[in-house]
């Protein structure tokens, strides 16, 4: 059975198994209502969305109208205003249909805000919480320095951080941190952006950890591979840590996420899927990748700019106009029939 685990100083305490809200923006309401009702009924209780997350938000508050107090709310701000953090905070508040958010978290910091920085920004979060909109102060990040600042300042009562069992040394250290700190730990990208597929390996390594995992459900069938570990939560085996040393071993060094923060590009290449296509080729072969729209998708990247714009925005700071270029290589060798996926 899913252990329930305490998110730090919160005081939360819910199953460590946890619902993401991104991708259900992708479904129509009635399709997500069902979902989020069914991951309630299953005993999923903490879920987390964003006010950049198109109308996830509004699909949260359909599902869980007159039912506030029964489950855990986590959204988020990507301003960088206090007139922007206030109307995203009330316009999270009426499409969330409930009157407090449980963790508010600045979205994808770039900074550790802190009081008297000249921002105002750490002082919105206090501002929220003194009138009882917000209960708990969060912050997200992608970039690792950012994130251990933002631990080692005491300000912020959780942390959420790509975490999966491809995750280095850099991202234990920060996991480790916020158990010494009692601060919440929430693990995103546990399945590293779609390149993780094996459900029970990433569900036994995180369950080694005191974080809380918060998987991208968009259709009832994958609700359901979860759900499953509600009675039999997966361990870590020789079997399961055999699979994941494998898995390390062929996605060792600088692969793309898929996160699409380096989007938009000035020439239209679709990034978040192209600066990994060989990947996906390779780890989910499907007619899907080569057909006549991914071909086009593909050929994009011949028009690159090398503007760098992309790598200015990559939270892994990696060179995506080099791993375009090597995964069109590799494409073009695939439709050639060089090189078999």
């Amino acid at each position: 059975m899913v252990r329930n685990l305490t998110l730090g100083c919160t005081g939360i305490t819910v199953p460590q198994n946890a619902f993401g809200a991104l991708p259900i923006q992708r479904t129509d309401m009635e399709t997500a209502v069902h979902i989020l009702r069914k991951a309630y009924e299953g005993g999923m209780r903490y879920f987390d969305t964003a006010r950049a997350y198109s109308d996830s938000e509004e699909k949260l508050g359909n599902a869980f109208a007159g039912m506030r107090d029964k489950v855990f709310i986590a959204t988020k701000t990507h301003a960088k205003t206090p007139e922007g953090f206030r109307k995203d905070l009330e316009t999270s508040l009426a499409k969330l249909r409930t009157d407090y958010i449980d963790v508010y978290q600045f979205h994808q910091a770039e900074q550790c805000y802190r009081p008297g920085d000249g921002t105002g920004m750490y002082e919105c979060m206090l501002e929220a919480k003194a009138a009882g909109k917000i209960r708990h102060i969060g912050v997200t990040a992608h970039k690792i320095e950012v994130a251990y600042e933002c631990v080692e300042s005491g300000l912020y009562e959780t942390m959420q951080f790509p975490f999966s069992y491809l995750s280095g040394e850099k991202e234990l250290k920060l996991v480790e941190m916020c158990r010494e700190r009692n601060m919440g730990f929430i693990a995103m990208k546990s399945l590293a952006g779609g390149l993780i597929t094996h459900a029970e390996a990433a569900m036994a390594n995180v369950s080694q950890y005191d974080v809380l995992p918060i998987w991208g459900i968009q259709r009832e069938s994958e609700l359901d591979e979860w759900l499953a570990f509600m009675e039999k939560e997966p361990v870590m085996s020789d079997e399961i840590r055999a699979f994941i040393d494998k898995e390390r071993a062929e996605l060792a060094g600088d692969f793309c996420r898929g996160c699409g923060y380096c989007m938009p590009c000035p020439v239209g290449i679709q990034i978040n899927n192209c600066a990994r296509m060989s990947l996906l080729l390779r780890r989910a072969p499907s007619a899907k990748w080569l057909n006549e729209e991914n071909q086009a998708e593909m050929m994009k990247i011949e028009n690159c700019l090398h503007c760098r714009q992309c790598t200015s925005r990559c939270p892994y700071e990696l060179d995506t106009p080099a791993l375009l270029e090597k995964n069109l290589a590799d494409y073009k060798r695939v439709l050639a029939g060089e090189l078999q996926v």
